[in-house]
């Protein structure tokens, strides 16, 4: 890679990185994989809007996705380069209840959901 492709590619990451919400989002990464919901609760935001953000990081290799069933898990990268590692490290810890997304769509019976 040639170097302003190089100088190029790190900027794209670093702005992917510089939004506030997602920063938050890679916070609460931390601590290990996440459900889209989770998101949901954790933000003033809407879903399409946390949907955005997670597809951004996604593209940009910042995170991976893994599905299962109908919910989305996200989890930090393992091979993220060393200067988003580093911003990612200094982050502050941020927990938050675990959602109980599984759990809530086994009680709920389909006929309410109609």
């Amino acid at each position: 890679m040639n170097n302003e492709k190089r100088i190029e590619s790190i900027s794209h990451l670093l702005k992917i990185v510089g939004d506030k919400n997602r920063l938050k989002m890679l916070a609460f990464l931390k601590k290990g994989e996440r459900c889209v919901c989770e998101f949901v609760d954790l933000f003033d935001l809407s879903q399409p809007a946390i949907s955005q953000h997670l597809k951004k990081m996604r593209t940009a290799g910042l995170i991976n996705e893994r599905k299962q069933g109908t919910w989305v898990y996200y989890r930090l990268n393992d091979q993220l380069p060393s200067y988003v590692s580093e911003i990612i490290q200094v982050l502050p810890l941020l927990e938050a209840q675990t959602c109980d997304c599984q759990t809530i769509s086994k009680s709920i019976p389909l006929e309410t959901l109609k």
